[in-house]
């Protein structure tokens, strides 16, 4: 008798340790669904910011969504109750571990005595409650594994939401991209001519970038130049159709805010190796020297270039830099009006346009606007994938009149003297 009850306590005690490891165990495996059922309900929030601009065509995706924010939350009502029930089964443990040690100590005391039947009956209870443990314990673990069913559930479902949302960004993305895959062929334009002997000033230094070409400098590049009356600064020279273009303007990547105020407008702001705005006093000293053509090189997101090529006027600070235009060639549709005064304006000094006088905050970046057209190339840069959804009231676009919006990637703002007689 004594040896069965020595066998059974050794048991019990084996029991009790396997139990104790097993509830750290578990423990453990509740902390991984937790951490993962976090990870889902941030993913999920994200994933219902994107959803919530998708068009209306989408209503059965948003509904899928609403579907398994319902799912999410009677997710976390099963955890709760799955915190509760590790709870308990902690008490029990604790509770378990006394009456083990209760017990070794009776067990202790058998060795000299013989155990009462009172003794004898506490040994069942206690190896009833042990199985009472471990079938609470199986139950739990079967919840658990429902559970990692319904999250996987879910994921798929995530995924497939995914996939449906990468293939409607494309579609608007193939929507808003020149029509074409080819490469515009580069042709020198017909304005452009090769100056004359004179076209230099007598101090020899170069009054813009085709001038400066002429001396020898033939190499794309930053360099100085000064134009009459003013102070020497420097200027991005582009190299192409055998002469040199100054750039006055250039955006590749959306790495500089152009959401800039008047005086950084006026002055200039940027790298002249990246992205820039070259300044209205600098392009306004450059162009009052003689009739200039103004060239707008497009990219969008696809890699299709296009470009428009102008005749064009700038007035000076005393009339905000107004501009006038007029369209002489390009690839691509006109979307900038053209024999009107067009006034330069920023967020925090509009001027005299037509309309809605918040055009600069609406487009967030400095321009010549009328009635607040679509078309500003100092606007918000913005990428295809930046919101889920393209948002049309801001952005950099090329929007004719009467056509479709085209969503860019990079712009560049060039000028060239059309006839170069004279810089004296």
């Amino acid at each position: 008798m004594l040896d069965d009850v020595r066998i059974l306590a050794n048991g019990l005690l084996q029991l009790g340790h396997g139990l104790k490891d097993f509830v750290h165990k578990t423990k453990g495996q509740m902390n991984d669904i937790f951490q993962k059922l976090y990870i889902f309900d941030r993913s999920f929030y994200e994933l219902s910011l994107q959803t919530s601009e998708i068009k209306e065509e989408e209503e059965q995706l948003r509904q899928t969504t609403a579907r398994l924010q319902i799912n999410n939350e009677e997710i976390k009502n099963l955890s709760q109750e799955m915190n509760l029930k590790i709870e308990d089964l902690i008490q029990n443990k604790i509770q378990l571990q006394e009456q083990v040690w209760g017990l070794e100590d009776k067990v202790t005391k058998l060795a000299i005595i013989q155990p009462s039947v009172q003794e004898t009956e506490e040994i069942s209870s206690l190896k009833a409650f042990v199985e009472q443990q471990d079938n609470d314990i199986k139950q739990l673990l079967k919840t658990v594994e429902d559970q990692h069913v319904q999250l996987d559930r879910q994921h798929n479902q995530i995924m497939e939401l995914e996939d449906k949302l990468n293939h409607i960004e494309l579609q608007e993305l193939l929507e808003n991209s020149f029509p074409g895959e080819q490469q515009e062929p580069e042709t020198i334009p017909s304005a452009v001519h090769k100056p004359m002997a004179g076209t230099y000033r007598a101090d020899g230094a170069a009054a813009d970038c085709t001038a400066l070409y002429h001396t020898g400098v033939q190499d794309s590049g930053v360099y100085t130049i000064q134009p009459n009356g003013s102070e020497p600064f420097n200027v991005y020279c582009e190299t192409k159709f055998g002469t040199s273009w100054t750039v006055i303007q250039k955006r590749v990547d959306g790495s500089l805010d152009f959401n800039q105020t008047w005086d950084a407008y006026t002055n200039g702001f940027g790298d002249l190796n990246e992205e820039f705005w070259l300044g209205l006093k600098k392009i306004y000293s450059i162009t009052k020297q003689g009739n200039y053509l103004l060239r707008i090189e497009l990219q969008d997101w696809r890699g299709n270039r296009r470009h428009i090529e102008y005749s064009f006027s700038l007035g000076g600070p005393s009339t905000n830099f107004t501009l006038q235009l007029s369209r002489m060639s390009g690839s691509i549709p006109n979307a900038l009006p053209e024999h009107v005064e067009l006034r330069f304006s920023t967020a925090d000094r509009a001027g005299d346009t037509a309309g809605d006088s918040s055009c600069p905050g609406n487009h967030l970046g400095g321009w010549w606007h009328s009635e607040c057209e679509e078309t500003n190339l100092n606007g918000k840069y913005v990428t295809p994938r930046s919101r889920g959804r393209l948002d049309r009231g801001k952005g950099l676009y090329w929007k004719p009149k009467k056509g479709r919006y085209y969503l860019l990637k990079s712009t560049k703002i060039m000028i060239h003297p059309t006839d170069l007689k004279s810089f004296d």
